[in-house]
């Protein structure tokens, strides 16, 4: 593993963190969120994330070679579970039968999801931290 690879591993981490924070607040904007039919009403979505792991090959021992790996989001998908159904006819909003259709946004699951995704992101930077001051103070040494 280079030396620099550290950084490009936080990095990343940090990124795909991001996308799922920035996901979440999406879904908890439009967790209120009505509409008059259910194919048209706000479905969760979640990103998918992939771990990537790009050996560099040569003629070194597999055991030696260097390896560089990150973490890709690879699309973000649209919760399957069903809309809710609440009966109010004096809704503008309602349907023929006088329904109106909510979003299928678990606001306590999206709040445990964002405090998971924020953890993880202060977990990355630290070890992005850490690692620079590893490195600052190795150079340290050589100039005493």
């Amino acid at each position: 593993m280079g030396l620099f690879n550290i950084f490009n591993i936080g990095g990343s981490g940090m990124s795909a963190e991001s996308v799922r924070l920035n996901t979440v607040a999406s879904n908890l904007a439009n967790a209120d969120s009505v509409s008059s039919s259910a194919s048209t009403a706000y479905k969760a979505r979640y990103p998918v994330f992939q771990a990537v792991q790009a050996s560099i090959g040569g003629a070194e021992p597999a055991s030696l070679q260097a390896a560089d790996a990150s973490v890709a989001v690879n699309g973000i998908v649209q919760s399957t579970a069903p809309p809710t159904a609440r009966y109010e006819p004096g809704n503008p909003m309602a349907d023929a039968q006088g329904y109106v259709y909510s979003s299928n946004v678990n606001v306590v699951q999206q709040m445990a999801d964002m405090i998971s995704a924020s953890r993880s992101y202060q977990n990355d930077a630290q070890v992005v931290d850490t690692s620079k001051s590893l490195m600052l103070d190795t150079l340290k040494l050589s100039q005493i």
